[in-house]
């Protein structure tokens, strides 16, 4: 069991936690989750001893041992299998267990071939790959992962979730995939405002909650405004009446002893539109037996055909290294096909976020100078909004590109995509850097995009949301399947996970079949609900925030009228904020119903997720 006792950390003057104290009990796995910034990767390294806390205390056990996925790449093994291998505990009768090795390694992507091959000939992919195999392989009792997934496809990212199911030890876990953490982990643990909550059960459950006593603070809050406002005018009024002192001392005294609650900070989340571009044509790119490799007789495509018309949500999936990146490459028209066309539409305009384009972004010029170059026609104003979008508002959007961060820089690309206007988005793992609410605020913006999208993602949760066709690259061979990623995994499913066959005691193949079907069904179905109840949501909230500023507006002018003693004009204005401050209310109630139906519908899908996490 993990200890941690009144732990406090801050970098000058951001103090990203206090007095933070939680246990990780035996057998527990935890999801530990905030926005970019809070301080999730630096109570990783303070666990770990890399970082010392400004105080607290981190109790481990004697002969407790830490598993993490390490930042520096380090490899003493003449062969991949080798080097995983080593990370083996010894067993005291000398029992050979390299299979289990091979075993992750497998589960993990590597191939017979990469098996055999030296570490340091990978990819950094693939040896980021070959550290989390040996921290899986080490026998640890508490593995603390990083974003595991960023350099995994979506095949072994499925293979790991069951190995994490099935962990016998304890876990924290980081992740910007939301239905990867909830498919795994049997607690969360948030770090908001400068506190660490830890609650049982998934991220929805801890973050309602803390909405709630949020809201609940917010209120107290107004109130106490109120009843302080008008105490301080009593006292005002009444101070130099001698039949009023008692009643006026009282109140004193009464605000004295009531402490002010302070007004909670706002939390700026990823909030953008795509700038669509028209499209009067139905068909903007046409593929024909595309094929490319880049080596002679070795191709990564071959015979590929599609057509893109707008509307389209076509997302590619594979295993890594065959081909998914080279494809939106091909599509920009970055790479030129070995055989076949790429035929886009005269008046198609693409935007692409591509794995390796943070590289072309200028280091010495600011944010804002960046973005404004994707499209000089724009004025400074409508820069600065941009840059404000993607959460580089003020002062921030100075900064230098050299200094920001990765998650920062993608941030930078996602604007310059925004600046000029599109109708085609390609999207290589635009997700990789970004929180939990960032990745929300990503498939809200992909979903009310006009024009069409071809997007490469690993994370489950996204592809389920947006994918209505998919490019399939398995069993060396890519294809078109016309139909969602849920349709995808009952009707066909991944050919690494094809050998599962029924056990004894266990449901036949075609009983396995028959609840997939239910559970992609139910699953479809739900989203759609989900859907409609988040937009419902989102449409009352905008009309009580159009509301609040017109009855704000209105307050001002009765104040106003007051002080000139317009009569007439209060008489004017006072029916309409009344009637304002109704409706508001009444929004409320509604919005409360709707997010209690969504909360509740959510809380159904969870049974879904768990099965099909197994």
């Amino acid at each position: 069991m993990l200890n941690v006792g009144n732990l406090s950390k801050a970098y000058g003057g951001q103090v990203l936690f206090e007095d933070a104290s939680f246990q990780v009990a035996s057998g527990e796995r935890v999801g530990l989750v905030g926005r970019n910034g809070t301080g999730k990767t630096t109570l990783f390294r303070i666990l770990l001893g890399e970082e010392e806390p400004d105080a607290g205390s981190v109790v481990v056990p004697a002969g407790y041992r830490i598993g993490h996925l390490a930042q520096r790449l380090v490899f003493g093994r003449g062969t991949v299998l080798q080097e995983a291998a080593s990370a083996l505990p010894p067993r005291d009768d000398g029992t050979d267990e390299t299979y289990r090795a091979e075993a992750v390694l497998t589960g993990l992507g590597f191939g017979e071939e990469e098996r055999s091959r030296r570490p340091d000939e990978l990819s950094g992919g693939f040896q980021v790959r070959l550290n989390l195999a040996r921290v899986l392989l080490s026998g640890a009792n508490l593995l603390l992962l990083d974003e595991p997934t960023n350099y995994l496809d979506v095949v072994s990212i499925r293979w790991l979730r069951r190995f994490l199911c099935a962990w016998r030890g304890e876990l924290l876990l980081i992740t910007h995939d939301r239905g990867f953490m909830d498919g795994v982990t049997t607690h969360t643990m948030a770090i908001h405002r400068g506190s660490v909550r830890k609650l049982a059960g998934g991220t929805e459950k801890l973050w309602q909650q803390i909405l709630q006593e949020e809201a609940i603070h917010d209120q107290t809050r107004v109130n106490d405004e109120r009843r302080r406002a008008e105490a301080e005018a009593f006292i005002a009024r009444f101070r130099a009446q001698a039949t009023r002192a008692r009643a006026v001392q009282s109140r004193i005294k009464a605000l004295a002893r009531h402490e002010r609650l302070t007004k909670l900070s706002e939390i700026r989340d990823l909030d953008f539109r795509f700038t669509e571009a028209p499209f009067p044509g139905k068909r903007m790119m046409e593929v024909r037996d595309l094929s490319f490799g880049y080596d002679a007789g070795r191709p990564l495509i071959e015979g590929l055909s599609f057509q893109v018309a707008p509307g389209d949500r076509i997302a590619v999936v594979g295993p890594n290294g065959r081909g998914k990146t080279t494809l939106l490459r091909l599509l920009a028209g970055e790479l030129q096909p070995g055989t076949g066309a790429v035929k886009p539409a005269p008046n198609c305009s693409a935007g692409h976020f591509g794995q390796m384009n943070a590289d072309r972004l200028s280091p010495e010029l600011p944010v804002e100078e960046e973005i404004r170059r994707a499209n000089p026609l724009l004025t400074r104003t409508q820069v600065r909004t941009l840059c404000g979008a993607m959460m580089f508002g003020g002062e921030a959007a100075e900064k230098r590109v050299s200094v920001l961060s990765g998650g920062e820089r993608s941030r930078v690309l996602l604007g310059k995509i925004l600046a000029a206007p599109v109708n085609l988005l390609l999207l290589d793992e635009p997700t990789n850097h970004l929180d939990q609410e960032s990745v929300d605020a990503f498939v809200a913006a992909v979903d009310a995009f006009g024009g069409a999208v071809i997007l490469v993602t690993h994370v489950e949760r996204v592809l389920e949301a947006l994918a209505t066709r998919l490019i399939v690259f398995d069993g060396g061979k890519v294809e078109v399947f016309h139909g969602g990623y849920a349709d995808f995994l009952e009707r066909i499913g991944w050919r690494s996970e094809a050998g599962e066959t029924a056990r004894p005691g266990r449901e036949s193949r075609q009983g396995r079949r028959d609840a997939r079907r239910e559970r992609a069904e139910a699953v479809a179905r739900r989203s759609r609900e989900l859907g409609r109840l988040r937009r419902s949501i989102g449409a009352l909230e905008a009309e009580i925030i159009g509301l609040e500023e017109q009855v704000a507006r209105d307050d001002a002018a009765i104040v106003d009228a007051t002080v000139r003693n317009d009569g007439a004009s209060i008489r004017a204005l006072s029916p309409a904020v009344s009637a304002a401050r109704k409706r508001i209310e009444g929004l409320f109630g509604e919005m409360t119903a709707l997010a209690d139906e969504l909360h509740r519908k959510e809380r159904e899908q969870e049974p879904e997720r768990e099965t099909g996490a197994g």
